[in-house]
């Protein structure tokens, strides 16, 4: 265990339940100093009563929240070293099915939500030309999936952002990551909204998959107290990964994606050049 007095800062988002909560305390249990967010602190006063945590309330929907919560960690820790995005919601519904707000919700919480964040930390990491930001996405992130088209359009929004923020700040001694987990015993299946006015005909596809989903809470493969050992590891190794897939699943669909893409791009190979003007025109 590494000595609290010199621990790096992690500030995570969303640590009342699931992914955010067990990342927290595993942080806290190796001896890091944790800034640990809520919107409500007292969904975190167990982990706040540990000497090396500090608990403060962020709201990923409000600039103010963020700003202000990343004031206190800077003031009480001194700096920020390590960012974990992890806040998040879910909803079930096929396209056609998800009403506007729901779409809003969905991109204020899971991608704006992330970009707050990211502005708001970057100045004191570019200062000190070090720090890193894990962005949870998802293997929704990587794959779609019927049902949860929104989300993971906007998991795929982060992706790009991290990807193009990993160009610009690399050369400033700042990290990117990305985590993409597949299904986990969190409660996000279990909390996630639906829609309320099914359309028959997504019946046996965005139907299905909103069944299967619920059928799954509590029985899904991937253990939340491993994934966060797995986080520390990849986030500390000699050289992080820029995509870190957590769990069998994320694997073996984000690999079977990889494939089929190349097969594909391959197929269409004569057509794809054929777009350019012939060299030398």
């Amino acid at each position: 265990m590494i000595s609290t007095q010199e621990a790096p800062v992690w500030l995570v988002t969303g640590c009342s339940t699931g992914f955010g909560r067990s990342i927290a305390a595993h942080l806290l249990d190796e001896g890091f100093r944790v800034v640990v967010t809520a919107r409500r602190t007292e969904q975190v006063k167990e982990l706040a009563a540990r000497d090396n945590a500090f608990a403060v309330a962020l709201d990923v929907t409000s600039r103010d929240s963020v700003a202000e919560a990343v004031r206190q960690a800077e003031e009480h820790f001194g700096r920020i070293d390590v960012v974990v995005n992890n806040a998040g919601i879910g909803y079930f519904a096929a396209v056609e099915e998800t009403d506007p707000e729901t779409v809003d919700r969905l991109f204020d919480v899971n991608f704006h939500g992330v970009a707050r964040v990211i502005h708001a930390v970057l100045p004191g990491m570019r200062a000190r030309r070090s720090g890193t930001i894990v962005n949870l996405t998802s293997i929704g992130g990587l794959v779609g999936h019927p049902a949860v088209g929104y989300y993971c359009a906007a998991k795929f929004a982060v992706e790009g952002l991290s990807e193009s923020l990993r160009h610009e700040v690399e050369p400033l001694g700042i990290s990117v990551m990305t985590v993409e987990p597949s299904a986990f015993r969190t409660d996000w299946a279990g909390s996630s909204q639906e829609t309320q006015d099914p359309i028959a005909d997504y019946d046996q596809t965005a139907g299905a998959a909103r069944r299967a989903y619920h059928e799954s809470v509590g029985k899904q493969a991937g253990d939340p107290d491993r994934a966060a050992r797995a986080l520390l590891a990849a986030v500390t190794a000699p050289v992080p990964p820029h995509h870190l897939l957590l769990g069998a699943d994320a694997y073996d669909l984000a690999t079977a994606q990889l494939a089929s893409r190349a097969e594909e791009f391959k197929a269409w190979e004569k057509t794809t050049r054929s777009a350019d003007f012939p060299a030398g025109e």
